[in-house]
């Protein structure tokens, strides 16, 4: 799996500033929630000895200077104190892969998990630097170093003197998470803390009435303030209120309920329909081993 192309000794050190006062082509990132999801599930079936998965970040470069991470894809390495190797032959042909289905789809940059740029990761970005011009770094913090899983994005460019390569200088650029509602439920959970295990769809759905009814008792509370003259009417959230409240639909108690246990019905024929099939294919499996053995 060695790679001669990225594999380097005694490369110069990372240096990490948080503003984003670099003069780097790229200004802004955004990433989809399939991007994020992808890593952590990469992250969860590393092999035993790896510490990180690192991988390729697909997208596009939009005009104005963000950079669209739409896909990414993981690239076996390994890498020591002071040497990193990148399978590029794999690399590649992932890519190639992803080309015939998207052609659209490019090269934006890398991911890694962990908290932070570390010393490999100026190795790492070098080889990018040769796929991709300005290419980003997408950081996905898996250990929850701080409490939550951090995600941030850089930018580089290299500090010299002279004809001497000195460091690489690592710029964090604002990052936009595109996330639906239903992605966002999973997002919160992954990001906050560490779960002994996943809740079924009831738990989820529990879980999801509580936090709804907490910020309903939280806008009548706001709604009475404003009513009794505690608190200063704020018209944007007054609009925000109406937008929600004509969003609904206008149903009756007896139809909502009927409405309610229809899906609760369909959703257990569907996860009882689910259940036969892994089944059916469990006994296939099996069936199909017992010939080839006879």
């Amino acid at each position: 799996m060695a790679a001669p192309e990225t594999t380097a000794r005694g490369a110069g050190p990372a240096l990490l500033f948080p503003s984003s006062s670099s003069s780097s082509s790229s200004t802004s990132a955004r990433a989809e929630a399939v991007v994020i999801f992808t890593i952590c599930d990469s992250f969860v079936r590393r092999p035993d000895q790896a510490e990180r998965v690192i991988g390729t970040l697909l997208g596009s470069f939009l005009p104005d200077g963000t950079v669209h991470v739409r896909n990414a894809y993981v690239v076996p390495h390994s890498e020591s104190a002071d040497q990193v190797a990148l399978d590029i032959e794999y690399h590649h042909n992932m890519y190639a892969s992803h080309q015939k289905v998207n052609p659209k789809e490019v090269i934006v940059g890398w991911f890694s998990t962990g908290f932070g740029v570390s010393g490999g990761s100026t190795l790492i970005h070098e080889f990018y630097s040769r796929e991709v011009t300005s290419p980003i770094h997408l950081t996905v913090d898996t250990g929850f170093t701080m409490g939550e899983a951090s995600i941030k994005a850089y930018v580089s460019s290299n500090l010299s003197l002279g004809d001497r390569h000195l460091a690489a200088q690592f710029q964090e650029i604002p990052l936009d998470l595109k996330m639906l509602d239903a992605e966002k439920v999973g997002f919160e959970m992954l990001k906050s803390t560490v779960v002994d295990k996943l809740p079924n769809d009831l738990e989820g759905m529990e879980s999801s009435m509580q936090k709804l009814y907490a910020l309903i008792d939280e806008i009548y509370k706001y709604s009475d303030d404003v009513v009794e003259g505690r608190v200063a009417a704020d018209n944007k959230i007054g609009r925000f209120i109406a937008d929600a409240v004509s969003s609904m639909p206008k149903l009756s108690p007896s139809s909502f309920d009927r409405l309610f246990n229809d899906r609760i019905q369909d959703n257990l024929a569907l996860v009882y329909l689910s259940s036969i099939t892994r089944t059916q294919i469990a006994v296939a499996e099996k069936l199909n081993t017992a010939a080839q053995v006879l």
